[in-house]
């Protein structure tokens, strides 16, 4: 494989991520893509946010190209977590078009340099944050991808959604009637499990 197909390919696994993770928030309320659905807090629009400025600072700052979109969220004096949600004043558009953006700015910078591209992450711990693009590339399709996953079990939460991305659910067919079946079969065998 030449590094150009090499890099159309991680390219192409980072889209579908990217596009798994923004398919969980449509036809949700703005009251739904908020809701912390765990014990932690995790809410869908928190997840996006997150990832949007994940992208910006691996494919930016990572690689001295800088987006020039403030991050105020991950300043040193931010309050912990505050990239993890929405405050009330950031709306859906608002974070959705940053992730968009985001994803703009890290195509330039994949598109403008070749996978053995030197960079540096500044954050990382000495002896590790002297990267490649193909490390962060690898680095965000399994950080994206670890988000879409939360995603698709929030969602499932908030409203019973389940699927891969559009087109593709990804799921064994079945029923809601199956569905309920196979759950009760796994909590008995978790039970039974659980007393041996």
């Amino acid at each position: 494989m030449t590094g150009r197909d090499a890099k159309a390919d991680l390219q192409h696994y980072l889209q579908a991520a990217r596009d798994a993770l923004m398919w969980k928030l449509e036809g949700l309320s703005e009251y739904d893509v908020r809701r912390p659905m765990t014990p932690t807090g995790t809410n869908l629009l928190g997840l996006v946010k997150h990832v949007a400025g994940m992208e910006l600072i691996y494919f930016g700052d990572t690689f001295d190209r800088p987006s020039g979109v403030a991050l105020p969220w991950l300043a040193d004096d931010a309050e912990p977590n505050a990239d993890m949600w929405a405050a009330a004043d950031e709306s859906r558009d608002q974070i959705t078009e940053l992730y968009r953006r985001a994803c703009a700015h890290a195509d330039a910078t994949i598109g403008a340099l070749a996978l053995d591209a030197p960079g540096r992450v500044p954050h990382w711990p000495a002896g590790r944050s002297e990267v490649t693009l193909h490390r962060i590339l690898v680095h965000m399709i399994a950080e994206t991808d670890r988000h879409a996953g939360h995603a698709d079990i929030v969602r499932e939460l908030i409203d019973g959604s389940v699927g891969l991305r559009v087109g593709n659910g990804n799921m064994a067919p079945g029923d809601q009637a199956w569905w309920e079946s196979y759950r009760d079969r796994l909590e008995r065998v978790a039970k039974e499990a659980g007393q041996n």
